[in-house]
């Protein structure tokens, strides 16, 4: 049962394989199963890239049971239409183009298997990947905020400075009354004198100005700072927002990438053995040498092909001697009187009718 399940995986024709040898059978069935189990690791080399782009499993076995059979039937397509040739060379020119066919396909299956062979290293890629990606993420939406900030903190720098200079003139105008008591500048009289007090004055009214600078100042600054912290605020919401795009990098074509960034070796190697499955069954029909299926097969073919050129061939005489019988026949008539006759009546019946029609159509412009 397995072995005419491999037959039928080969594209052979059972019922010529049937009358061949059990080592003729055998070979069929060997190829077959090559088709076969190439199409059973494509299918689950499919299925685990579906399930990294769809994350989905059910999904992933149904468009991996798909792909399966179509390389399936390309295999199998490409086997079964491989035929021994006479020469050599043409049996090489028509493998060519499916040596091209197998090598696509042995592409497309390999690399699926490559990114689950190699997860791990890749999941290490992929970390360090998105890791930089989440530094530059932060960094460009840092840019986005941190102009605005910085005007905002030199505001607040200019504030502080507008209090800190106002400070230090308050307290020159301190030290300038108290000397003036103390008699140790200004007038240098020891005492509390008319100049004593201009100069008290002036320092009072410098701190009353100084209290309502800070007071005003110190709520400029209170919004500034809040407008900071809201800027801040948004900063890390974006950040937060932007964050799961970056956890999720680790799609098909990104890990894809980063098995590009590994040694190439073990990629190459592993293609190889693929390539190696692929083409098996195309160089096995090609080295081998004509077996008794290939004979059988050659024999009723070029029996349809005979039969087929020949009714081609009796067509062509038929056709060829009805179209003879008929010159003659219309060489016959041509010479008789009668038939001469009975059609110049008619063509004079003809002409008369057109006439006619011509006349009643030129009335009626009149």
């Amino acid at each position: 049962m397995l072995k005419k399940f491999f037959i039928l995986c080969s594209g052979a024709d059972q019922s010529i394989l049937k009358s061949c040898s059990n080592g003729e059978q055998n070979k069929y069935a060997g190829i077959g199963a090559t088709v076969f189990f190439t199409a059973l690791i494509a299918s689950i080399a499919a299925g685990f890239a579906l399930q990294m782009v769809f994350d989905n499993l059910i999904l992933a076995i149904i468009f991996g049971v798909l792909w399966g059979l179509l390389i399936f039937n390309l295999d199998r397509f490409i086997v079964s239409t491989l035929k021994k040739r006479q020469s050599f060379l043409n049996e090489l020119l028509q493998v060519i183009p499916r040596l091209i066919l197998a090598l696509i396909i042995a592409i497309v299956i390999s690399k699926p298997l490559e990114l689950k062979i190699f997860e791990k290293e890749i999941n290490q890629v992929l970390l360090a990947q998105q890791n930089e990606l989440t530094l530059k993420n932060q960094d460009q939406i840092a840019n986005l905020f941190n102009p605005e900030i910085q005007i905002l903190n030199s505001e607040i720098d200019l504030l502080k400075s507008e209090i800190t200079t106002k400070s230090n003139e308050t307290n020159a105008l301190y030290n300038t009354y108290i000397t003036e008591a103390e008699g140790t500048s200004g007038t240098n009289k020891l005492g509390k004198g008319p100049v004593y007090k201009e100069k008290r004055d002036k320092h009072d009214t410098a701190l009353t100005e100084l209290q309502d600078l800070k007071l005003s100042n110190s709520n400029k600054i209170a919004t500034i700072e809040s407008e900071i912290k809201q800027l801040k605020s948004t900063y890390k919401n974006q950040v937060t927002k932007t964050q799961p795009i970056i956890d999720n990098f680790g799609g098909l074509m990104a890990r894809i990438t980063a098995l590009s960034t590994l040694p190439w070796l073990p990629s190459f190697f592993i293609f190889l053995l693929f390539l190696a499955i692929e083409t098996a069954p195309i160089f096995s029909k090609l080295l081998a040498p004509k077996g008794e299926y290939d004979f059988k097969l050659e024999d009723e073919e070029t029996a349809i092909k005979s039969l087929v050129n020949q009714r081609i061939y009796e067509r062509l005489l038929i056709v060829k001697t009805d179209a003879s019988i008929n010159d003659k026949v219309y060489t016959d008539i041509s010479t008789e009187e009668e038939f001469y006759q009975y059609k110049k009546k008619k063509a004079r019946e003809l002409m008369q009718i057109q006439a006619d029609a011509f006349y009643r159509k030129q009335k009626t412009f009149l």
